[in-house]
């Protein structure tokens, strides 16, 4: 199945493929403490043509966002040193990065969980295990209205 990511629309950045700027390749940051995650979003998203970005805390994903700021970002919420919310809040905090589309991750679904993101700045929120689908239904949601989804009332990815 084709996604709606290609041209892609809402989100500004060119992304570097193979040597050559190209404005239709979305790149995608996961910040993730776990492997598994990590490497199933990454592998999940390159096959759908995203340039992907791993981290594995907050802080390790602070350096790497200023040096090559990504078009969406995937953020666990539990990790150590930096948790999803306080590496959020930092994102949407800063005036040259606060545009970027970021999605929390968690393993909970609660309302409690899915509140303190909003507060935080999350335009989405993704329960894990996810499918293939979700993710990329969420990809494809935030690339065509990146943090406008939010005043449309499309905020959380639920499983169906």
């Amino acid at each position: 199945m084709t996604h709606g990511l290609w041209p892609r629309s809402g989100l500004h950045a060119a992304s570097r493929t193979g040597g050559s700027v190209s404005s239709n390749t979305l790149k995608i940051m996961v910040i993730d403490d776990s492997n598994t995650i990590r490497k199933t979003a990454e592998t999940l998203l390159v096959r759908a043509g995203c340039e992907v970005i791993t981290a594995v805390d907050g802080f390790d994903s602070l350096a790497k966002i200023a040096d090559s700021p990504p078009d969406l970002i995937f953020v666990d919420i539990m990790m150590p040193r930096l948790d999803g919310y306080q590496t959020c809040a930092l994102i949407k905090n800063n005036r040259r990065f606060r545009h970027i589309p970021v999605v929390m991750l968690s393993s909970k679904d609660g309302l409690f969980d899915k509140a303190r993101g909003r507060i935080v700045g999350a335009d989405a929120y993704l329960t894990k295990p996810f499918s293939r689908q979700e993710l990329m239904d969420v990809v494809d949601r935030m690339a065509g209205g990146g943090a406008n989804a939010e005043a449309t009332g499309q905020t959380e990815a639920e499983p169906s």
